[in-house]
This record gives structure tokens, sequence and C-alpha cells, in this order.
């Protein structure tokens, strides 16, 4: 392998891994300059901006499952009585984006590092796998449960999916920098890689290995930009008698708003309906809650021509 194809298993890519004789499969995922540049322009309190970069890799992981091109995961934890409001992510072809809406006064009591529960108290995780080349989507719900949203997504994959399944997602802030990294692996749906598809088997014996060893990664080493992610990989696996590393994704920031599509919307309201909404500056202000970007648009009386976007991205 080159130093260039090295250094692209280093950073911002996600990247899948196989172990054809243990019938598993697994993910692989850092992001650091993508990561900072989601999360500069909200200026989060540390807490908020850990939570939401390790749901960004979350989301990098379970979007890189996806066989469809333009398959998109959504993820969006609502609460009950928690600090945490409203949490979503998703990822759309290597792009990914999110926010959080917050208690501020609320996280401030809570202290330095407040507990999942005190975060999100009886909360849930929805997770929307949408696959249009296929004609498929569906969604999934777990409780907010455990140390991090790793354990969540680890529990739904189990109780939902009834797929064993590890997951592991940190996140670090070093000299004003974020780094996140992640680490997913599950054992193969009878069917996959030329098995019988009948079903999963939960207590197929060479999951509790694959999972001790999965498992033994320390969360520096998910983090370690020094580390790539084929190296970390191999210092798992290397007693293995094949190990798999497939394709890598890039990894981006990603958000679908723009001028263009904003005022192609606002054109589609009549112009009474537009002056009620103009500001005392005298344009019309539309915030996008990913991107943390306000949208000066003036009043419109001509017809713009739609944007191919879609109404929910702003």
């Amino acid at each position: 392998m080159s130093d260039q194809q090295r250094a692209s298993l280093t950073e911002d890519v996600v990247v899948g891994a196989m172990l054809p004789t243990r019938g598993a499969r697994g993910r692989l995922v850092r992001l650091s300059h993508a990561l900072d540049a989601i999360l500069a322009p909200h200026a989060y309190p540390p807490v908020i901006e850990k939570l939401l970069a390790e749901a960004l890799t979350l989301a990098a992981l379970l979007g890189s499952l996806l066989k469809d091109e333009k398959g998109q995961i959504t993820m969006q934890a609502q609460t009950e009585n928690g600090i945490v409001e409203l949490l979503v992510c998703d990822y759309l072809q290597g792009q990914l984006r999110g926010h959080v809406k917050y208690d501020g006064d609320r996280l401030a009591e809570a202290g330095p590092e407040p507990t999942l529960f005190q975060l999100f108290g009886k909360g849930y995780l929805a997770i929307t796998f949408d696959q249009p080349s296929r004609k498929e989507r569906y969604q999934g719900i777990a409780p907010i449960e455990g140390e991090d949203i790793g354990e969540v997504a680890q529990s739904y994959f189990a109780q939902s999916e009834q797929i064993p399944s590890l997951v592991r997602v940190h996140a670090e802030k070093t000299d004003g920098h974020w780094v996140a990294g992640g680490l997913m692996f599950q054992h193969l749906p009878e069917g996959e890689e030329g098995r019988d598809r009948l079903h999963t088997k939960l207590d197929h014996p060479d999951w509790p290995h694959v999972a001790i060893l999965a498992g033994s990664v320390k969360p520096g080493e998910l983090v370690d930009t020094g580390l790539s992610l084929d190296d970390l990989l191999w210092r798992l696996f290397h007693e293995e008698d094949e190990v798999r590393l497939l394709e890598g994704t890039g990894l981006s920031k990603g958000c679908r708003c723009s001028p263009e599509y904003i005022k192609s919307v606002i054109a589609r309201f009549p112009p009474e309906e537009q002056a009620h909404m103009v500001a005392e500056d005298g344009f019309i202000r539309v915030d996008c809650a990913f991107c943390a970007t306000s949208f000066p648009i003036a009043p419109m009386t001509a017809d713009v021509p739609e944007s191919d976007g879609k109404a929910d991205d702003v």
C-alpha cells in the first residue's frame, strides 16, 4: 500500500472489513477536519460537541452499510425530561450533518460530565434507513440507555435487527480540534458471503471470539490520527486466517441548503404572505439549523424555478 493510500485511511474516512472464516463484517471510521467543519459554526459547549461528534461517527458507521448509492440514514433522538431536547444527524453519500437543541441552564447545573440519562432522560433514538433506488425505507427505534450512543446502537441491532453487534465510538478535543473514531462489527446473517440464508444465529460459536477481539480496541486508538484504520484492523485481528479490507469512503461536511433553493421555497408563497415574513431590515431571514447559517432573502413577486431539494433540508 502506497503512502498516499495509507494517508487516505487515517482521517475523514470510513472503511469496511470482512472476517470470512468467522462470518463477521465490520466498519471503522475516523473523523477530524470534517468534524471541525460541522461543529465550529454552532459554538456548542464541549459536552454537546462531544455528544454530536460521537453521534456523527455512528451515523457514518451505519450509513456505510447502505448498499444504495443514493441511500441516506437519519438518526433522531428525542427525550423526555432530558437536557437535550433534540439531536438530529444524517449521512448521504459520504456527507454528514447534524445539530442539537438543548437546555443551557440545565446543562450547566449537571456538571462537566453528565451521564447519558441526564442528557436524554427517558429518550429514544429513531434510525431511518432510506434507499430510494431500491424503493426501501424503514425505521427502527431503540431506548437511549447505556454509557454512550454507541451502546444504544449496539442494543438496537441486538433487539430490533437480531444481529449480534459490537459498537464503539469515542471523541476527543486536542489543541482546539476534534477527532472522533468508531468501530462496529457484526455477525453476518445467514446467506451473506455465500451462506444459506436462514436466520441469524445469535449463539454462533465464532461471534464471542470476534466480539472479544474487536472489543479490545482502546478509545485512544480510535482517535489516533497517527494510526491508519488498516493498521488498527491488523492490530486487532492479525492472528485471523483472513482479514479483508474493503474500499473506503471519504467523509465531509454536507448541508443541502442553498440560497437558490431557499428562494425557490419563498417564491411559492403569495406576496402578501411574504410581506408578513419580512424582518425590520427588509429581508426574509431563513436559518439552517444544520450549518448554522442565516440566509437573507429579498421578497419576490416573480416565480423562481424550483430546486431539486427537499422541503425539510433547511
